[in-house]
């Protein structure tokens, strides 16, 4: 249960201060920018990893969850709960912002600025560099080390720097789907449900590739044969 409700605050805490970034944004007639979007939702990914990495293994993120499982790094048993609070955390925090300010800038929303297939792959692509990013820095199934924070964290910025304003660079089905639902804006959704999972599975054997046999050895917690096949 402690695990569950970690992913759930996290989940919340984003969807909370990132969207919340956007509707701000918009209020304030761009007093944040999409400089500060953007280091927005890299900070506040870096702060729950240190947060809570030690608790639930710091996924928020449905796509990272199944990745880790694809990995070999995650019970299947434990994806299940584990989503759940990724998309209840992130339904809240959209409820709440709602409450607070209305219906504005679709909540923060990640629409496609040009065509679906450009933010589909788009999305794919950014995902499968975050996922690959986090095998490479995690432990375990665990977000957490001294560097794991400043490293994911850092990557999420850096990719909704170059690409947010054409896709929303949202790499997290739960960041996208809760606005949406909660705005009413249903559109194009599939691209940001589809995508983050189809990169976050393109990461594992890309990750794959690049280590040696001892270290897949060490992450998957393989025998001799299976690291042959």
């Amino acid at each position: 249960m402690r695990k569950c409700f970690a992913e759930f605050l996290g989940s919340f805490a984003i969807v909370f201060a990132g969207t919340g970034a956007v509707i701000v944004n918009t209020i304030s007639g761009g007093a944040i920018t999409h400089l500060g979007i953007s280091l927005t939702f890299g900070l506040i990914v870096m702060a729950m990893i240190y947060a809570l990495g030690d608790v639930s293994d710091a996924h928020f993120n449905p796509a990272v969850t199944v990745g880790f499982f694809l990995a070999r790094r995650f019970p299947a048993h434990r994806i299940g709960p584990y989503v759940a609070c990724q998309f209840a955390g992130a339904l809240a925090a959209s409820g709440t912002l709602r409450l607070l300010f209305g219906n504005i800038a679709n909540l923060g929303a990640t629409l496609p600025r040009g065509s679906n297939l450009q933010s589909f792959v788009l999305e794919m692509i950014l995902t499968a560099l975050l996922m690959f990013v986090v095998l490479s820095v995690a432990t375990g199934s665990k977000e957490q080390g001294l560097m794991a924070g400043i490293a994911i964290g850092g990557v999420i910025a850096l990719e909704a720097l170059f690409a947010g304003p054409i896709c929303g660079a949202s790499m997290n089905p739960a960041r996208s789907i809760a606005p949406a639902i909660v705005s009413g804006n249903l559109r194009s959704l599939w691209v940001y449900l589809v995508g983050p999972l189809l990169g976050a599975a393109l990461a594992v054997p890309c990750w794959h590739g690049t280590r040696s046999k001892q270290a897949l050895k060490a992450s998957f917690n393989l025998t001799e044969e299976e690291v042959s096949k």
